[in-house]
């Protein structure tokens, strides 16, 4: 296994955990997706705000992963540190 293929896998079983963020505010986050997608999807440059918000959002995870090396030190995060670590 390479290191891009574990990488990858440790993100992606930090971002799936339960205890990374609460279950109220998954849903929070889905039904404001959900609801900014239902009332903007007819609005000219819907695809483009939509793309520049992902963009912002991954420049910003990518900001804490640089700032917690690796989800090791604490920085203002939550405190399930074990599941990012191999």
């Amino acid at each position: 296994m390479n290191a891009f293929s574990a990488a990858f896998r440790r993100e992606c079983r930090v971002a799936f955990s339960r205890r990374a963020q609460p279950g109220w505010f998954r849903i929070l986050k889905g039904t404001c997706l959900l609801v900014g997608v239902a009332l903007f999807h007819d609005r000219r440059g819907f695809w483009w705000t939509l793309a520049a918000l992902a963009l912002a959002g991954l420049l910003v995870h990518f900001l804490y992963r640089w700032k917690t090396k690796t989800w090791t030190p604490a920085w203002g995060g939550w405190n399930d540190l074990d599941v990012g670590r191999d």
